[in-house]
C-alpha cells in the first residue's frame, strides 16, 4: 500500500524508517507534548509492534512513514488505529522530525490519510488526542477540518506532570 501526494509518500513502515523513529521517540523535545521519551528498547519495540501488517480487523496501528517524494527524505510517520470496529472510528497520529515542520508535509499526510481512512477504508469518524499546550498539532488538525470535541482533564501524565488533552473529530459527514 502506497498513498501519493504532490509531495509525499505514504507507506507502511519499513527498515528505512527505523533510524528517524527511534530518533524522534527518544527525543525529549519530540515528545514534550506526547508521553515521556523512550528508551532505545522501548523504541525499537514500538517501531517492531507499529510496522506489523494491518488488516482492517487488526486492534494495532496502520503506521505510515512519510517520504519527500523529490529526495527520498524520510519525514517521520503517521497511522490509525480503529478504536471502534462496530462504529467505524480511528484514532490517528502524526510525528514529524523537526527539520521537517512548518513545510506544510504534516498537513499534506493528515490530509492524504484523512480521505484514505474515510473514503477508501470506510470508517465513519477519525479522533485525535493532543495536550492543549500542543498548540501546533490542534492547529494543523483545525486545519484539516477536525473539530475540538472537548477537553479532558489530567487525561495524561507526562514528566510526572498530569496533563489536560483536547479531543478533535472528523466524520466522513464532514468532508
Amino acid at each position: 500500500m502506497h498513498i501519493a501526494g504532490a509531495r509525499i509518500k505514504l507507506s507502511p513502515l519499513d527498515e528505512s524508517d527505523l533510524d528517524l523513529f527511534i530518533e524522534i521517540s527518544m527525543s525529549s523535545a519530540m515528545m514534550e507534548h506526547v508521553y515521556d521519551p523512550c528508551t532505545f528498547e522501548q523504541a525499537n519495540d514500538a517501531f517492531i509492534a507499529k510496522s506489523r501488517p494491518w488488516t482492517m480487523d487488526s486492534d494495532g496501528w496502520l503506521s505510515l512513514g512519510i517520504t519527500e517524494v523529490t529526495t527520498g527524505e524520510k519525514l517521520g510517520n503517521i497511522g490509525l488505529k480503529i478504536t471502534s470496529h462496530e462504529a467505524r472510528i480511528a484514532e490517528v497520529g502524526f510525528m514529524i522530525k523537526p527539520s521537517a515542520q512548518g513545510r506544510g508535509f504534516a498537513s499534506e499526510a493528515l490530509n492524504l490519510i484523512k480521505h484514505f481512512a474515510l473514503l477508501e477504508l470506510g470508517l465513519n469518524k477519525l479522533v485525535a488526542t493532543c495536550t492543549v499546550g500542543n498548540s501546533n498539532s490542534y492547529k494543523l488538525l483545525e486545519k484539516n477540518g477536525f473539530i475540538r470535541e472537548g477537553c479532558l482533564k489530567q487525561n495524561v501524565i507526562i514528566k510526572g506532570e498530569y496533563v489536560d488533552d483536547y479531543i478533535y473529530g472528523l466524520c466522513k459527514s464532514d468532508l
